[in-house]
């Protein structure tokens, strides 16, 4: 029996609207319980594949009588266990691609207008909760924090009939794998990365520093690099046209950067409270913050879009509430969630060590993205 699919697209649509969404994720306990789809108005049952095989008749009481998402973790189990709710009289879909394609959905908000004609753009992937930017002006862009998926970043280029000429991450990424690089590669680019953060990376690349800005297309818009460690020991954030601060992984609109992504917890905690607590105090209070990733679906605007005023997370971020630099100390190493998935594997391949296939890139990626502090 046929059954209607269901795109990641429409997933996040859908999500992001609140609208009412069932789902009946057929994966494994461990699984579910490490990662699902999330909202306001999002439902879960968790039942495993191998449970239904014998029929689903036992779980139709637990089904609502509208709608049911079935998600899988690539999407084959999902369709057949769609088909039997189908067969036993209901409205069921399945998730085009699974949970991988949930990961890998990425869509562009329109953040704002920049001076003399130019744009600044968010790309939103959803499921993993990665934020990436697009900076374009007149003709040119620069792309910081970029996803792997990179044909999505060419792509939106060439529709806005502009060349990008910088790619620039904030940090070498541990929870995802970077496609700055090799977007720089694809046109010709720059690829802009922090030396401290470069140690052992395998390539040559342009050493983002403090004091040399980077100028995009004819009317010149700047992005500004500030020094801002704490996550990483190269951790850089961005002030863009004096109005937007793009803070990487050092903060979030609900917690603050973890520092100990490179096993050095003790040793980076002290540089994270003071990008936080000395460094951005300096800075204006009606900057927009954009950070790298967001943590909890609360932290999307009705838009799809995650930003804030500085001055306000320094009035309700939890993480900059804490007067007492000891007690900075034990809450954030006291609060590290577990290590994200394969992030070794991943830094490895953000520094060009490994360079995995497709299959195990996306492999490497699945699961929540775990940069904050709880």
């Amino acid at each position: 029996m046929s059954v209607q699919a269901m795109t990641a697209a429409e997933m996040a649509k859908k999500v992001i609207q609140k609208e009412n969404v069932f789902i009946l994720d057929v994966r494994n306990e461990e699984a579910f319980a490490d990662w699902k789809i999330e909202g306001d108005n999002v439902v879960s049952l968790n039942i495993p594949y191998f449970d239904l095989l014998d029929g689903v008749e036992e779980i139709i009481d637990q089904l609502p009588s509208n709608e049911v998402v079935v998600v899988c973790a690539k999407e084959q189990s999902s369709i057949m266990i769609a088909e039997m709710l189908a067969e036993a009289g209901k409205k069921a879909r399945y998730l085009v691609g699974g949970m991988g394609a949930w990961s890998e959905h990425l869509a562009p908000v329109k953040i704002g207008d920049l001076n003399g004609g130019g744009e600044l753009y968010q790309f939103v992937r959803i499921g993993k909760g990665c934020l990436s930017y697009m900076v374009v002006s007149n003709g040119g862009a620069a792309v910081i924090d970029a996803t792997r998926m990179t044909d999505v970043f060419l792509d939106f280029a060439k529709d806005l009939n502009v060349t990008i000429t910088n790619a620039i991450d904030s940090h070498l990424h541990a929870d995802h794998i970077s496609g700055g690089r090799a977007i720089a590669e694809a046109v010709g680019g720059n690829y802009w990365l922090p030396p401290k953060d470069a140690g052992q990376v395998t390539f040559s690349y342009e050493a983002l520093v403090e004091n040399t800005d980077i100028t995009i297309g004819n009317t010149k818009i700047t992005i500004q690099p500030i020094y801002s460690p704490g996550h990483t020991i190269g951790s850089t954030s961005f002030v863009i046209d004096e109005k937007y601060l793009l803070t990487g992984d050092i903060l979030f609109i609900d917690s603050i950067g973890r520092p100990d992504l490179a096993g050095l917890a003790e040793d980076w905690v002290g540089d994270l409270r003071e990008t936080l607590y000395n460094r951005y105090t300096k800075l204006a209070d009606d900057l927009i913050v954009l950070p790298a990733h967001f943590m909890i679906m609360e932290e999307l605007n009705d838009d799809g879009s995650v930003q804030e005023k500085l001055g306000t997370l320094f009035k309700e971020n939890h993480g900059l509430q804490i007067e007492d630099e000891a007690e900075f100390r034990q809450i954030v190493t006291g609060n590290l969630p577990p290590q994200p998935n394969a992030y070794e594997d991943i830094r490895k391949t953000n520094m060009g060590m490994i360079t995995p296939d497709e299959a195990t890139q996306r492999e490497m990626e699945i699961g929540p993205n775990r940069c904050a502090i709880r």
